[in-house]
């Protein structure tokens, strides 16, 4: 059954889309069981960069019990990232960092 927007509090919207952004780059970086099969790196830039953002301008809006999964999912998807690249971006140059600062392993 779906749930009038009206009712939805803002909180629970912010983390359903950050934990899609998340799900969504997991697949672009080839972390699921396919594997390579979807693996394409400059898609997950552009959702982590977005996830990145989300959280920037979000975080004070959500607690802390929301924002702390939030952003260590997010460090994992930059590290992960940063790994899969052939060639690394300069620290503080990868996807969000300009949102996080830079992100070392």
């Amino acid at each position: 059954m779906t749930r009038d927007i009206a009712e939805v509090p803002a909180v629970e919207v912010i983390v359903t889309v950050a934990v899609n952004l998340m799900s969504a780059a997991a697949v672009k970086l080839g972390l699921t069981e396919e594997g390579d099969e979807h693996k394409d790196l400059d898609e997950a830039r552009k959702l982590i960069t977005a996830l990145a953002g989300l959280l920037d301008a979000g975080v004070t809006e959500i607690s802390s019990f929301h924002a702390a999964p939030l952003r260590d999912g997010l460090k994992s998807l930059q590290l992960a990232f940063r790994e899969a690249s052939l060639v690394p971006d300069e620290p503080g140059q990868g996807p969000g960092e300009k949102y996080t600062g830079p992100v070392y392993g």
